[in-house]
């Protein structure tokens, strides 16, 4: 008994049908019309020998690339999923298939590796989801005659690649102004990695701190875990005077949270923990947590959009950018008042 499953092709649609390749193409390009006759024949083909169109042999016939590839360091973590989920929404509507690669680090063999491996692909064009090391240096290797566009969260100047963001220095403005304005004579920062200096949610924190003459504590550096949150809080925990604590992320805030309370530290009375992104999770917290909202799905349609734009037009489209939204919930208070007038 042989094992050989043979995909059907276009040759055996044609073959079945009774009809030349061209007309096949013809009929599944709905560009060029056919006669009834012959189209009928080669939908009764298409029927009986289950044939499906893979990517390659769409753009053979329509004329038209239609993959799409999306690179990312990660694909599991909040940010980059929702982001690649709205990449993929709006990729399917416009009738693009996505191809992930994933990029394991910022290594230029393991760069190198996926953007060879997807460039072997008929691709339009590609995004690359550039929140991290990897991605920055993801886009550097990309070929300039490929059409990409980027996902980011922070905001720098226009260069030769277009962008769609999520402007979280504004985010990172906007909180630490809030936690001022409640009273706290200072806040203090936990932050994930940047991609670039002076820029993201950090710079955002810092620079309404200057605003407002408040002093500038150091930056507590952690990852994204709320692990990294926990252990990176820890350096906080036993300090009395700090009373409001803005973290890179939500999970960030979980861990930094736990970590106050296991030292007796009460949330909100005793500090007030704003995190960022507003995760599913966030609302549910106990207390409920004070947020930063990002909506990353949007950020992922946005994304293509600009490459569709670029795509359809035959250039390249202008940057794209939305502020996130403060969402204020039970986590953030102001200062107890032993400590605002200690």
């Amino acid at each position: 008994m042989s094992l050989d499953h043979h995909v059907p092709g276009i040759v055996d649609v044609a073959a079945k049908a009774g009809v030349s390749l061209s007309t096949v193409s013809r009929v599944l390009s709905g560009r060029t019309r056919v006669s009834d006759a012959l189209r009928a024949k080669v939908e009764a083909a298409v029927a009986e020998l289950g044939y499906r169109p893979n990517a390659a042999a769409q753009s053979l016939v329509s004329g038209r690339r239609s993959t799409v590839a999306v690179f990312a360091r990660n694909t599991i973590r909040y940010g980059y999923a929702a982001t690649l989920q709205g990449i993929e929404e709006a990729a399917r509507a416009a009738g693009y298939v996505v191809l992930i690669a994933v990029v394991e680090s910022a290594d230029p063999d393991d760069i190198s590796r996926a953007v060879n491996t997807a460039l072997s692909h008929p691709l339009a064009g590609a995004i690359v989801i550039e929140f991290d090391k990897v991605g920055v240096e993801t886009l550097a290797a990309l070929p300039p005659s490929l059409p990409v566009v980027a996902a980011a969260g922070a905001r720098r100047a226009a260069g030769d690649t277009p962008h769609a963001f999520l402007e979280d220095a504004a985010g990172g403005y906007e909180a630490t102004r809030y936690l001022l304005s409640l009273g706290h004579s200072t806040v203090h920062h936990l932050a994930i990695p940047a991609t670039r200096p002076r820029s993201g949610r950090a710079w955002g924190w810092r620079k309404a701190l200057l605003e407002a003459g408040a002093t500038v504590p150091p930056i507590v550096q952690a990852s994204y875990s709320p692990t990294s949150g926990y252990d990176s809080a820890q350096k906080l925990t036993s300090d009395p005077s700090i009373t409001a604590l803005l973290c890179g992320n939500d999970e960030l805030a979980i861990g930094a949270a736990r970590a106050f309370q296991e030292n007796g530290r009460r949330v909100p009375e005793d500090v007030s923990i704003v995190g960022f992104d507003d995760q599913p999770f966030a609302r549910m917290w106990m207390p409920a947590l004070t947020t930063v909202r990002q909506d990353f799905v949007d950020l992922g349609r946005r994304t293509f959009g600009l490459l569709e734009e670029w795509l359809a037009q035959g250039r390249r489209p202008a940057d794209s950018a939305v502020t996130p939204t403060l969402i204020v919930r039970e986590s953030s208070a102001a200062p107890s008042q032993e400590r605002a007038t200690a």
